[in-house]
């Protein structure tokens, strides 16, 4: 489980094709710094397992369901990546509950800037919507951001100054593609209330 309080920006290393999967290996200070075999790191929001760790890099396997369902596939060397260690039972829950199983893809629609913050719009994969909600939580390329406004074809939010500096939305502009995960609590909900 992670907060979607991005730890670090790190910087892919490579991505290796493996007969319908794939190995990345992605350059991170802060997390290998105690990361060891079998550990969960969130990449863009996509909960990997560290196989091996080599000084500041480590390397995961992307199966090709991931690679199918996020934006992983398309990264390429000197990309940079939002890196978030799995979150200790003694940690602060400072953003809200993502698993970082990524449920469907989407893209910057628009970008606003403002004095202090941006307003950025993206599409929403259909059937999406309805775990949506205005003022709710969504993780976004694994960040948490609070949805400003929601309706049948996407959605926006708000980003801060920090948010802007420390993580990819800060670089990333329209056409871009994003990891989308809802609120895990929506869902259960919904199939709660639906039997």
């Amino acid at each position: 489980m992670f907060t979607g309080i991005v730890e670090e920006l790190g910087e892919v290393v490579a991505l290796t094709p493996h007969a319908g999967a794939a190995r990345l290996a992605v350059r991170g200070k802060v997390v290998t710094g105690d990361a060891k075999h079998g550990d969960s790191i969130s990449v863009n929001g996509v909960c990997l397992t560290v196989v091996d760790v080599d000084a500041d890099v480590f390397t995961a396997d992307v199966i090709k369901e991931t690679l199918d369902r996020t934006s992983l596939g398309v990264l390429a060397p000197g990309d940079r990546v939002n890196l978030e260690r799995a979150v200790r039972a003694d940690q602060r829950l400072g953003g809200h509950i993502v698993q970082g199983h990524v449920d469907g893809t989407g893209v910057i629609v628009s970008r606003e800037p403002a004095e202090h913050w941006d307003v950025v719009r993206f599409t929403l994969p259909a059937g999406l919507n309805r775990y949506v909600a205005e003022k709710g939580s969504i993780a976004v390329d694994g960040i948490s951001l609070t949805v400003v406004a929601v309706d049948d074809e996407g959605f926006s939010v708000g980003l801060i100054p920090t948010t802007l500096a420390l993580t990819t939305l800060g670089h990333k502009k329209p056409g871009d593609p994003v990891n989308l995960e809802v609120d895990v609590v929506a869902k259960y909900v919904e199939k709660l209330v639906t039997r």
